[in-house]
């Protein structure tokens, strides 16, 4: 409990995150960068992350990250945020909250957690490589994995700057560690879309490039096709007055 409490605070002061005890080391871990996100954004991606520091999963225990973290509502403390609907930026409850997840998506599969629910974004966000992301949406998109290991893992997590960090500590170390690698099959530049007429000229949307994409995890000598995604590209918007 007391462990808890103090990982917490650290999520709160954006500081060290926890003290890890002799025995326990850190056998994956990984970090994506919050610069461009807005403030409400970063303040759901700070809640959700104290939601996840100090969970446990014990051996063959399969980790729900929305029954961890719970609703993404107002009344659980979460703002409205811009989140990518259909190409188009809206506010939304809980937006922001798919970095926290994303984040530990690419820290489970460093520490060779078994992926069970995984979703990938309709565009690719921009704080993530092609392959990398892992949606959610409360309750029905869900990220889940299960812990395969002959120990419990906990996670931790901190906000450093403008870096959101998770790590999963266990008292034994990984018997090998894998590497997670990501194959650009095809990818395509976004179309320009010119909206109205006029001599001034607002950019509307600043458009994504689209992909197809293979994300392989190896371990040794083994080889293992994680996920085969395609994202559409997102078109450039300008609106002319």
């Amino acid at each position: 409990m007391k462990a808890a409490i103090a990982a917490l605070a650290g999520v709160a002061l954006g500081g060290a995150a926890y003290q890890a005890l002799p025995r326990e080391r850190r056998i994956a871990g990984y970090a994506t960068s919050l610069d461009g996100r807005a403030r409400s954004q970063r303040h759901n991606a700070r809640l959700s992350l104290g939601r996840l520091v100090g969970a446990t999963i014990a051996p063959g225990e399969m980790f729900s990250f929305n029954e961890r973290v719970g609703t993404f509502s107002r009344d659980a403390g979460y703002r409205k945020a811009p989140v990518s609907y259909n190409g188009q930026l809206i506010d939304d409850w809980g937006g922001g909250v798919c970095q926290t997840s994303t984040t530990l998506y690419n820290a489970a599969l460093l520490a060779g957690m078994k992926i069970v629910e995984r979703h990938r974004h309709r565009f690719l966000p921009s704080y993530i490589r092609p392959g990398r992301d892992a949606a959610v949406a409360f309750s029905n998109i869900d990220l889940r994995f299960v812990n395969p290991h002959p120990f419990p893992v906990r996670i931790e997590g901190r906000i450093e700057g403008d870096s959101l960090h998770i790590e999963l500590i266990a008292d034994q170390d990984l018997k090998e560690r894998p590497t997670v690698v990501e194959r650009v099959e095809e990818s395509q530049a976004p179309d320009e879309v010119r909206i109205g007429r006029g001599n001034r000229s607002r950019v509307r949307s600043t458009g994504k490039s689209g992909y197809e994409v293979s994300v392989y995890r190896i371990t040794g000598n083994r080889r293992e096709l994680i996920s085969a995604d395609t994202y559409p590209p997102m078109n450039r918007t300008v609106e002319y007055r």
